[in-house]
């Protein structure tokens, strides 16, 4: 009779366990950290392009600095530059848009499944201008023969010189095709995702955000996925 309790009691414990190893599984964590700017090596995660590419002379870095010393948050991602509206005179492009800097997050490998999550995330320190985030899916949108990702776009801008935690409903992003709105009914797929930037543009923006030619600059700590349902 013992030995029969134990055999009960032992499957007991292993069925236990692996309802509650389910369970965790099924369920996600809270957050999903995707960037983290701590170290000089998350630079290599990242590229930068600007109306430069063009004939412009926007221009653009990224680094990473240790702002403990002036008892800010340490070893940030600093997105800075100069925006500029005039074209080299050696140019043979011809644009409508000029005045612009980004950075695009290289591509994941493969993509990355936030389904899970509603909401991103980013702590991050402005200068009064408005930024771009850019969400970057699987090509479903645009038709088989164009390469280019389907990108959705949700404006950044918080009060200058202030560390903030911003946070953006994923269903905020809009559809764009080169910086324009989709102006169609079309829903995001957080399932297949491939990459994420941050950039800003001489003009437009949230009423209020500064605009114009000069230089710009916008500090990063973290970006992350976010389940707040």
């Amino acid at each position: 009779m013992s030995r029969l309790r134990a055999l009960w009691q032992a499957s007991f414990n292993a069925t236990k366990r692996a309802l509650i190893w389910s369970s965790d599984d099924l369920i996600p964590p809270s957050e999903r950290c995707i960037f983290n700017f701590n170290s000089k090596d998350e630079l290599k995660r990242w590229h930068l392009y600007s109306d430069s590419e063009y004939g412009g002379l926007s221009s653009a870095s990224l680094e990473i600095t240790d702002g403990a010393s002036a008892g800010d948050t340490p070893l940030t991602g600093v997105f800075s530059g100069n925006l500029s509206l005039d074209m080299s005179e050696e140019s043979t492009w011809r644009i409508r848009r000029y005045g612009f800097c980004g950075m695009r997050s290289k591509k994941f490998d493969g993509f990355i499944d936030l389904d899970a999550y509603d909401t991103i995330a980013m702590k991050i320190k402005g200068d009064g201008r408005c930024y771009i985030s850019t969400i970057y899916t699987e090509n479903w949108v645009n038709s088989p023969g164009q390469q280019e990702d389907n990108s959705w776009q949700a404006f950044v801008y918080i009060p200058q010189d202030r560390w903030q935690v911003l946070k953006i409903p994923i269903d905020r992003y809009l559809p764009t095709w080169r910086g324009s709105v989709i102006e169609a009914k079309l829903e995001m797929n957080p399932a297949r995702i491939v990459g994420m930037s941050l950039s800003v543009n001489a003009e437009g923006g949230v009423p209020g955000a500064k605009t114009g030619p000069g230089d710009f600059r916008l500090e990063v700590d973290w970006i992350k996925a976010l389940r707040t349902l």
